[in-house]
């Protein structure tokens, strides 16, 4: 759909996933990747009994839609140097962003590590719109990726309570994500050696 071969990721031993990576870098948006994740067969995830893995993708619903359709967008991921302020911030609008969990993986080029928050229930809410925070250590992903020939030019949230939303995304500081009212979806538009292509989850 792109006109590109996603770039290396490697494995998640706490989740049980796998993942490849390319850069979406842009004016608007120079830090932005685009993550393709699945559950790794025969990788068990190694959260405590009843916990589910992140992203919602131990749900079935959502499972047999991927199986049925194939990839596509699902969620996205806010980056953050105070993601433990905003747990407490979504906290007080109500709000269970989750646990901020420690997290690792190994690449060619060293270890990557971060935190990030994932529900005991691996739920995303706001049907996906609501993003993960993830606090960053030394090193982010981007810097090690060569240009994919992808850009995001932009990304769009619609939700049926839009206000509830956007408290949450000032809570949070997220800026450069426009917010709309109507049915649940996420919308990216990027930029691709193939022209523009729009990627959507329509409340997946």
């Amino acid at each position: 759909m792109l006109g590109i071969t996603p770039g290396p990721g490697g494995e998640h031993g706490l989740m049980g996933t796998h993942n490849r990576l390319f850069t979406l870098a842009s004016a608007a948006f120079p830090a932005a990747y685009l993550e393709i994740i699945a559950i790794h067969s025969g990788a068990p995830c190694a959260r405590p009994e009843g916990a589910r893995r992140w992203f919602d993708l131990d749900d079935l619903e959502l499972q047999l839609l991927l199986r049925n359709s194939g990839p596509q967008l699902v969620h996205f991921v806010a980056s953050t140097t105070r993601a433990a302020a905003g747990v407490r911030a979504l906290a007080r609008l109500g709000l269970d962003r989750g646990e901020l969990l420690a997290a690792s993986r190994a690449t060619a080029r060293g270890p990557l590590a971060w935190k990030i928050t994932v529900r005991e229930d691996g739920q995303r809410l706001f049907f996906g719109a609501l993003p993960s925070l993830i606090e960053w250590a030394e090193v982010h992903p981007t810097h090690g990726m060569a240009p994919s020939g992808v850009a995001l030019q932009s990304l769009q949230a619609s939700h049926p309570r839009p206000d509830a939303l956007r408290a949450a995304y000032e809570a949070i500081g997220l800026a450069g994500v426009e917010l709309v009212q109507g049915a649940p979806n996420l919308i990216a538009t990027l930029q691709t050696p193939r022209g523009p292509v729009r990627l959507e989850s329509h409340g997946a």
